[in-house]
């Protein structure tokens, strides 16, 4: 819209009112290919969103597929609505092309410093090598995450205690838990509720050595202890340590937590995955990952699944002592099962009903000894003891089997904490190497976030390259030669260091949604550079030297470029600066796209005229694209 109402304006401007509706549809026409061949590159930049899966693609796709419907939308009223518009408004009306004071105070600034540009081009080009250089030098140190952590104003603490405790004293331990929490965190901690076990269900079985502990907090400006989220969860880590010891805890959030287990089966940041056939060997394994995980730095809430220390009672009944007394095995493992509970009936109570069940007493239950002396009917008349035909001792059996692709596996979990996870997995990747021998036939697989952020980005350093080599082709067709557009193209890399800078300055790792900021920062690039370029070339057809010509285009651009540029940063600071639910997401975005912004437009004004006027060359038969000007972006 822009772009028509500037050209129907710059049109009408050399005329006396009246002005026939001819003039306006023809001004119309005149920007109309520009106005689509613009909006295809923008469009087309946007593709490589659509091809993120699973939770990156259910967080992004929506913005994608809204900026292209919109698009869309924006060219129909472009081409349709502002002429008529313009038609109703502008018909009586004098215009005349105006420049406010703002623009001409920045065009004072601007173009002796243009002239020096073009006077002694290595300063601009050496400049933006060094960003480059700069920028790439930065990027390693800026680290990588999958998606930036949300605030949801609550704390999921997992409580893991040995395979062997009782229901009783699960809750007695989490009773206390909430109790410490409560009295040693008042400003601080709102409600806690806990959850110990759960049914055995195939999505989601948990024991009662294994409770889910939710933490409801007050509002941050209440709290006295901490100053943050993480500096209250390392005081919580240490109190609870201090307090209620005996079991192993690990802190997340309620969303996050349940998130990443059905993602990944996993309620941590990292997974590390040990595969292998034996148990006792899987177990030893974990246990030397897990003290190698635990010196790396950012290692935090280090759980091993528990394998092994599940009491048994293993009953094996002597086939040749039934047999001489004549008693079938069915009555003796019914004698067992009353150890537990053995079914007898139904009670109704109305549409309710309830199993009833012969329990032995606590004080049998628990004693090998009583259990052993169990009467056990002949069938003549008679008892014998369970001893006299079975065998009863205790033992040590495994905890949990995990299993995945016909392996038995064994599964650590870590958070990360003070670092980036991309940093953190591949030191602990290095170290586990290095340290760490596994028998023949097992193997180690990584998992959780880790690689959420390894698939997605796999992914866009396919997409991503091609469409940027489809905006290539598009420039190429456009201007008849390769120079223009590679030239063009310059806006990219120097787009790109400015959003590094940018991360760099807030202190914010690389992650899918910094990725998708720098998606939307190449078309915004890009379509600058066609700008300048095309503008360059128009004056050349008119009979204007290389120099002459871009000296006069880049004067003449100044104006859109720089609305161009200012409107998008407007558009993208509410993002960058905002501290509301699911900010956290929309800042790193933001962020780049006005870093971006920043070198994107220094380039365009100074180094590109710079490197054009040198190595431009001439036009060639075919038309550039006349009167093409950037489109504001939000």
């Amino acid at each position: 819209a822009v772009v028509v109402v500037e050209h129907v304006v710059l049109a009408l401007s050399k005329r006396k009112p009246p002005h026939s509706p001819t003039t306006i549809r023809q001004a119309a026409r005149e920007v109309a290919r520009p106005v689509l061949f613009a909006v295809s590159i923008i469009m087309l930049v946007y593709v490589p969103i659509l091809t993120l899966q699973g939770i990156e693609g259910k967080m992004f796709r929506p913005m994608a597929i809204t900026v292209l419907l919109a698009l869309g939308a924006s060219v129909v009223l472009a081409l349709t609505l502002m002429p008529a518009a313009s038609t109703f408004l502008f018909a009586k009306v004098e215009l005349k092309e105006r420049e406010t004071w703002l623009m001409r105070q920045a065009r004072r600034v601007y173009e002796p410093l243009l002239d020096r540009a073009l006077g002694h081009p290595a300063i601009p080009i050496g400049l933006a090598m060094l960003l480059v250089v700069g920028a790439g030098l930065v990027a390693p140190t800026l680290g990588a995450e999958f998606v930036p952590r949300l605030d949801e104003g609550a704390i999921a603490m997992h409580a893991m205690r040995l395979p062997s405790v009782s229901l009783e004293e699960s809750v007695a331990a989490t009773t206390r838990v909430e109790q410490v929490l409560l009295e040693r965190f008042p400003d601080e901690v709102r409600t806690v509720v806990s959850r110990t076990g759960r049914p055995e269900i195939a999505t989601d079985p948990m024991g009662v050595e294994l409770s889910d502990i939710y933490v409801l907090l007050h509002p941050p400006d209440q709290w006295t202890r901490a100053s943050s989220k993480e500096e209250l969860v390392a005081q919580l880590g240490e109190v609870l340590e201090a307090e209620v010891p005996g079991q192993a805890y690990a802190f997340s959030q309620p969303i996050e937590m349940r998130t990443n287990e059905l993602l990944e089966g996993v309620r941590a940041d990292v997974a590390i995955l040990i595969y292998g056939d034996d148990l006792a060997e899987l177990a030893r394994a974990g246990d030397v990952v897990s003290r190698v995980l635990g010196s790396v730095e950012g290692a935090e809430d280090v759980l091993v699944d528990q394998v092994e220390g599940l009491p048994f009672l293993n009953v094996i009944v002597d086939r040749t002592s039934i047999s001489r007394y004549g008693v079938d095995a069915r009555d003796v493992t019914g004698a067992v099962s009353s150890i537990a509970g053995h079914p007898v009936g139904t009670v109704f109570e109305g549409q309710r009903r309830f199993a009833l069940q012969v329990r032995l007493p606590e004080s049998s239950r628990s004693d090998v000894e009583a259990i052993r002396r169990i009467p056990i009917a002949l069938p003549n008349g008679g008892t014998v003891p369970l001893g006299e035909l079975a065998t009863v001792e205790e033992d040590e059996g495994p905890a949990s089997v995990g299993r995945e692709a016909v392996r038995r596996r064994l599964t650590i979990q870590v958070n990360v904490r003070g670092r980036d996870v991309a940093g953190f997995v591949s030191e602990a990747q290095e170290r586990i190497r290095d340290e760490v021998d596994l028998p023949d036939g097992y193997f180690i697989e990584w998992g959780g976030q880790f690689e959420n952020l390894q698939e997605a980005t796999e992914r866009l350093a396919i997409a991503v390259p091609v469409v940027l080599l489809l905006i290539f082709v598009l420039l190429y067709l456009t201007y008849g030669a390769a120079r223009p557009a590679a030239l063009v193209y310059l806006n990219v890399p120097i787009a790109a260091t400015g959003g590094v800078f940018a991360l760099a300055a807030r202190g914010m790792p690389f992650s899918i949604s910094a990725a998708v900021g720098f998606i939307a920062l190449f078309g915004i690039a890009v379509l600058n550079g066609v700008v300048l370029v095309s503008t360059i070339r128009d004056l050349q057809k008119e009979g204007g030297t290389l120099a002459e010509a871009t000296s006069r285009a880049a004067r003449a651009r100044l104006r859109p470029i720089l609305m161009t540029a200012l409107t998008d940063a407007l558009g993208f600071l509410p993002m960058a600066v905002s501290t509301s639910a699911g900010a956290e997401v929309q800042r790193p975005l933001a962020t780049v796209v006005i870093g971006g912004l920043v070198t994107c437009t220094l380039l365009t004004l100074f180094v590109l005229p710079a490197v054009y006027a040198r190595l431009g060359g001439a036009v060639t038969s075919r038309d550039s694209l006349p009167g093409l000007e950037p489109q504001p972006q939000a």
